[in-house]
């Protein structure tokens, strides 16, 4: 065979791939989970992961519809946090409400837009969340690189802290009810 026909087909393979993959998985009307995010005080013992120290500071579990992903190589929390997640639940799970609104997340942050709203700003703000995901290990790792926009999942982990030798710190929220820089949910995912 021909190389440069063996790279073009790699090339459409690769691109097929690439368009698959960021396709919304098709979901049903309405609120797909009315349960709110689980979080309990634990006294878990930090841990080493990777080359930070974890500090658990909640039990964590939610189950959520998936408004983003984005994923990270290259930046200074890329090796500790590959994926974020931008999740809803109530109101935040309706594909209805979901189609008024345009969802998209870049530098670690999750941002929305709406022309009207079609639920209350603060419903928005406090059943939606941008989540940096800690994969305990490398299968769940797997799980959420093929995690799909418009699925709905079921996360079991800590909210945590993380710091390295360097100086450098990443701590989660505690809460549901902030916004903007500090409001994200650091998450490290066991399953």
């Amino acid at each position: 065979m021909n190389w440069k026909l063996a790279v073009f087909i790699l090339l459409i393979g690769y691109g097929a791939y690439q368009h698959y993959a960021d396709q919304a998985a098709v979901t049903t009307s309405g609120s797909l989970t009315q349960q709110l995010p689980a979080q309990t005080d634990t006294d878990s013992p930090r841990f080493q992961y990777k080359h930070y120290t974890i500090t658990p500071l909640a039990q964590f579990a939610l189950k959520a519809r998936v408004l983003a992903r984005e994923d990270y190589r290259f930046d200074r929390g890329a090796s500790l946090a590959p994926v974020d997640l931008a999740l809803g639940w109530g109101a935040m799970s309706d594909s209805q409400v979901l189609s008024q609104m345009k969802i998209s997340q870049s530098n670690r942050f999750y941002f929305w837009h709406v022309d009207t709203f079609p639920i209350p700003r603060q419903v928005i703000e406090t059943h939606s969340a941008n989540m940096h995901m800690i994969p305990a290990d490398d299968q769940v790792e797997a799980q959420l690189k093929q995690v799909r926009v418009g699925q709905m999942i079921n996360i079991e982990g800590y909210l945590v802290q993380a710091n390295a030798t360097d100086g450098f710190y990443w701590k989660s929220s505690l809460t549901r009810n902030d916004t903007g820089a500090g409001a994200c949910e650091l998450v490290f995912v066991k399953k």
